[in-house]
């Protein structure tokens, strides 16, 4: 019994020194592969675009009405559904929500793009200079605003919340850093000024409204209640039009980064060594159990 055991150690042992010297004999052929593939990746590496992420950190703005509006519940109730006729919301804070989708929106990016004329940029290898048209003559292969909007969601912007502080970062990679940083900042500039408008819009019908109930009103009660919550709307908009930053506060500006986010030359060529070092061993086995 012991014998066999001895037997079958051997064999063991002997077939770990032959696996080695298979591999020492065919180490010409494992150098040259792993060198030559590590090289080509370096090389691929160099030659690949670069490609540079500029991320700006913004905190979104609470609605700090909502406190105030919330407070006037008991009185709001009087009105029965007059509040919600006029469009208005009491004691919600949905302002953070509303922020994040108009941010990641399809109309305010085609709004952004149509604005700075960016189809030309984004898809600069078929449009002609010179001509200061496409290079392509087929109709449906010339980009559309539509194409732009998913290419630019997909490929372009990235945003990405932090459930622990409440901030958020929105990165954009391109092949140009001034112009990454610069569309980082613009999108989160245009976001502010979108809902900024559309809130003072807003507040200046709500007023209108309630002036115009407030006229046909005789209880002094419910009058109370409308002229509350018109002092509400009154500032709500001084609020929207006094701030700047109404949507998202910047925490961090994008800043046009100086080392390229893409390609990682480095663990190019550590994969492309790794991958020849296994498949140039593979091969040598390969053949070694051919003979």
């Amino acid at each position: 019994m012991e014998s066999k055991n001895h037997n079958q150690s051997d064999q063991g042992e002997i077939s770990l020194k032959e696996l080695f010297n298979v591999l020492w004999n065919g180490r010409i052929l494992i150098v040259l592969v792993t060198l030559g593939l590590a090289l080509m990746a370096g090389i691929t590496a160099w030659l690949v675009p670069k490609t540079y992420k500029a991320a700006v950190v913004i905190s979104p703005v609470s609605d700090t009405s909502s406190g105030q509006l919330s407070g006037l519940s008991s009185l709001t109730s009087q009105l029965g559904g007059l509040a919600s006729l006029a469009g208005i919301s009491v004691g919600t804070d949905s302002k953070k929500s509303e922020s994040l989708a108009v941010l990641q929106s399809e109309a305010l990016t085609e709004e952004y793009i149509k604005k700075n004329n960016l189809l030309p940029v984004l898809y600069a290898e078929k449009w002609d200079r010179e001509k200061m048209g496409w290079a392509i003559s087929d109709p449906e292969k010339i980009p559309t605003l539509w194409k732009a909007n998913l290419d630019f969601k997909n490929k372009v912007r990235a945003v990405a919340s932090d459930t622990k502080t409440g901030m958020v970062t929105l990165a954009i990679t391109w092949k140009d850093p001034v112009t990454a940083a610069k569309w980082a900042n613009d999108l989160v500039r245009m976001t502010n000024e979108f809902l900024r408008n559309k809130a003072i819009e807003q507040s200046e019908k709500n007023i209108a409204y309630l002036n115009e109930q407030a006229a046909k009103i005789d209880a002094v009660g419910v009058k109370q209640a409308i002229y509350s919550i018109l002092q509400s709307e009154l500032n709500k908009g001084m609020l929207a039009r006094g701030t700047e930053e109404y949507a998202f506060k910047v925490i961090d500006p994008a800043v046009a980064p100086e080392r390229a986010s893409s390609p990682q030359k480095t663990i190019w060529v550590i994969v492309g060594f790794v991958g020849g070092l296994f498949l140039s061993a593979f091969i040598v086995l390969v053949r070694a159990s051919s003979k």
